[in-house]
């Protein structure tokens, strides 16, 4: 059996050679399609890999706050559950706002399984300077915890989460809001709490400007100085999540939820609409260069289709001393493999080359120069060699067929 495959690959490759400019061109289609489909899919699969990254990174995995996702029944409508009364006018029954017991739900999270738990602190304020005032969203934290849980300390120009514990009435801003206050380092800026409440902070920190996951009007202080502005003491009503494996957010959320009542979000659920339309560029970015691979396999087409029929007298004479209809297709596929397969080499080489030049340009980000995230992964490499041998094979079986069908009868005697 291992010596018929080593004829009917010879066969092919006689053919092949014959016909060398028409080879030269298949195969530089296939290398030329091999060689951009790597180049796109590593600069698409890389970027969106490097989005999700810092998705998933900047803020905690999941979020309990202090709301419920369905209200509770009111007072009235537990005493006249059911029955056929119509209440108008009573004062619906309020609750303080905050997680009650949260340490229990501290406990409980990092109980269950690999987390990290950081309570905080949030609300709004206005910081006033001179004439100037900004609402700002005032978010209390405990730097040591808070570092574990995001990545915030990271995008800091200046200036560090420690800076908190260590200057008085600290807060970081971002670098935007702090020039249109004209503030810098070690500024000193009121506060002004909805309660009406004021504090004196001082600038200890200022996140580079660009990052919008962090909120153009965010301001991080710590807990105690959160709940003096916001007149809420030992108040808790946010916990951040951080899970040693994100994607298993949803799941652990759902328990915490189920358990404590509290409203509990992954960042899938926080995310659902930008997952939605990674899944949509996934699919545009395939069928492009699926298209890309296609338009090279035309090249295997025609080599093929001409090969099948200047070599139908051959075809004849094959048929003639035995060889089977499946044979025969067997010679032309393995033609359209072959032009595959050195054009799959070429086209790797090709590819390698687009990734690394694409992969020196450098981009100015939010004051920051960054480079394009590339995926170099093998299964990049793997999937344009399969894709491009399925393609090459179906691209010469389509022809191979004609083959297949020659009498060789009809053939021989009109050649005599």
């Amino acid at each position: 059996m291992s010596g018929r495959f080593a004829l009917l690959g010879s066969i092919a490759l006689r053919h092949l050679a014959r016909r060398r400019r028409q080879t030269i061109v298949a195969v530089s289609g296939v290398a030329v399609g091999v060689g951009f489909f790597l180049a796109v899919s590593a600069l698409m699969v890389g970027s969106q890999a490097d989005f999700l990254r810092q998705l998933i990174d900047t803020a905690p995995h999941v979020i309990i706050s202090d709301e419920i996702r369905s209200a509770p029944p009111q007072a009235g409508e537990r005493a006249f559950a059911g029955g056929a009364v119509a209440l108008r006018g009573y004062r619906p029954l309020k609750e303080a706002r905050g997680i009650k017991d949260w340490q229990a739900i501290l406990a409980a999270a990092e109980a269950d399984g690999d987390a990290i738990a950081a309570p905080s602190l949030t609300g709004g304020a206005t910081l006033r300077l001179g004439g100037q005032d900004e609402a700002i969203a005032i978010i209390g934290v405990d730097p040591a915890i808070e570092a574990q849980i995001s990545t915030i300390a990271d995008q800091l120009r200046e200036g560090s989460l420690r800076n908190l514990e260590t200057v008085q009435g600290g807060i970081i801003i971002g670098e935007e809001l702090a020039e249109r206050l004209g503030l810098g380092m070690g500024d000193v800026v009121a506060a002004t709490a909805a309660s009406g409440n004021v504090r004196t902070m001082r600038i200890a920190g200022l996140f580079k400007r660009g990052r919008a996951q962090l909120g153009p009007n965010t301001g991080y202080v710590l807990v105690r100085e959160a709940q003096a502005l916001l007149e809420r003491p030992h108040v808790i009503n946010r916990i951040g999540i951080r899970l040693s494996d994100p994607y298993e957010a949803e799941a652990f959320a759902a328990r915490l939820e189920e358990r404590f009542g509290y409203k509990a979000q992954s960042w899938q659920e926080r995310s659902a609409d930008i997952l939605s339309l990674l899944v949509t560029r996934n699919v545009i970015m395939y069928s492009v260069v699926a298209a890309i691979l296609l338009v090279a396999s035309f090249g295997i087409y025609t080599v093929v289709s001409n090969s099948v029929s200047d070599k139908r007298r051959d075809i004849a004479i094959m048929r003639s001393i035995g060889f089977s209809a499946g044979d025969l297709q067997a010679v032309f596929v393995v033609e359209g493999v072959l032009l595959a397969a050195v054009g799959v080499v070429f086209g790797w080489a090709l590819g390698t080359g687009l990734m690394a030049l694409l992969g020196t340009l450098e981009f100015p980000v939010g004051g920051d120069v960054e480079r394009i995230p590339m995926d170099r992964s093998p299964r990049q490499y793997a999937i344009a060699a399969g894709a491009s041998f399925l393609a090459g094979a179906l691209a010469a079986w389509l022809p191979a067929r004609k083959a297949a069908s020659v009498d060789p009868v009809e053939i021989l005697r009109g050649s005599t």
